[in-house]
């Protein structure tokens, strides 16, 4: 194949995907849709596409292992994903992988982590965090809108009613 066909061939493909990722994307926009078109390692080294988990209420922590808040609201976060299985929560590790396989020796949690390495202060400030403060979560709608943002320690209460407005 030669490289116009491949290009023309290529591009084609870029647009199917785009016209079948559409209904997922429609209602996400600005940094909502913008954070969800990333994809980043998760702990085997795996890449996991964000979009992924559009189009259904979705929980993102963003941590780091030598945030002592962050570690602190695992446990709670932990609680709440085992309390809403109907919600996908994520956590996005601000860190390394070496410091985040360590940290799981100590303190495990049962829903998913990636790691965006130091890459993620960049993306928690697109999301609406200026401060680049940590820890820092996003909750999306079942239409990939940011729904609430907390940016601090987790009040497990008050994110609880907050989960409870979307799954109710």
């Amino acid at each position: 194949m030669n490289r116009r066909d491949f290009l023309r061939h290529g591009a084609g493909l870029a647009v199917g995907a785009a016209l079948l990722q559409a209904p997922i994307f429609a209602a996400a926009s600005g940094p909502a849709a913008t954070f969800l078109a990333n994809s980043f390692p998760n702990l085997q080294g795996e890449f996991v596409a964000l979009s992924s988990y559009a189009g259904k209420p979705l929980v993102v922590n963003f941590w780091a292992t030598w945030c002592a808040p962050c570690i602190k609201e695992m446990p709670d976060l932990d609680e709440l994903a085992r309390k809403y299985p109907g919600m996908t929560f994520l956590g996005v590790a601000v860190d390394t992988q070496a410091n985040v396989e360590r940290f799981l020796k100590k303190v495990q949690v049962s829903y998913p982590l990636v790691i965006a390495g130091h890459g993620g202060i960049e993306k928690m400030k697109a999301l609406g965090n200026t401060k680049g403060g940590l820890p820092y979560t996003v909750i999306f709608d079942a239409q990939s809108r940011i729904h609430h943002e907390v940016l601090g320690q987790v009040d497990p209460a008050k994110l609880d009613a907050r989960l409870a407005e979307l799954a109710g």
